[in-house]
């Protein structure tokens, strides 16, 4: 192995998200609007579809596809919905929040102060994909976010994330 290689490339991370989207171009439009995404590469097939584009959020590396139904490449449309959910941590929530929605996410979980010291809540973006938006706001003691869960609980709340979408 040549050393100057870098066996994780500059910029990336150990888990970086790949994501497949019906309409690929369009997805990366949303992003850049709801999210700040800067658009690093973009690697168009002969169809035009993209095969490979790569996207930074903040300091991540985001990879993306157009869907390729005929090689068993399916999106969260196709497969209607999606177990997976992509967490943003951001310096104001609310502000992403609201740019999020006015690019088109519908929100599945709102926006609110959670017992875990996060003011935290989740959208689905128009290609299928769930976004957890989340700004830390205090440091809790694993006891003082078990005494938040069990208040929350004792008041008849849900548990976060429950929601459908």
């Amino acid at each position: 192995m040549n050393q100057a290689v870098r066996p994780i490339p500059e910029g990336y991370r150990t888990v970086t998200p790949h994501l497949v989207c019906e309409q690929a171009s369009e997805a990366i439009a949303f992003y850049k609007k709801a999210f700040g995404a800067v658009e690093i590469a973009r690697l168009p097939g002969p169809d035009g579809k993209i095969m490979h584009a790569e996207l930074r959020i903040g300091d991540s590396p985001i990879m993306l596809a157009q869907d390729f139904p005929e090689f068993g490449s399916l999106g969260p449309l196709a497969l209607k919905g999606t177990p997976v959910v992509i967490h943003l941590y951001v310096e104001d929530a609310d502000a992403v929040w609201a740019r999020a929605l006015d690019a088109g996410a519908k929100p599945t979980m709102p926006l609110s102060d959670m017992f875990w010291g996060d003011r935290y809540g989740q959208v689905v973006d128009p290609f299928g994909h769930r976004w957890s938006i989340a700004t830390h706001k205090q440091d809790l003691t694993p006891e003082q976010i078990m005494e938040g869960f069990n208040k929350m609980m004792a008041a008849g709340g849900g548990c976060p994330g429950e929601q459908a979408g």
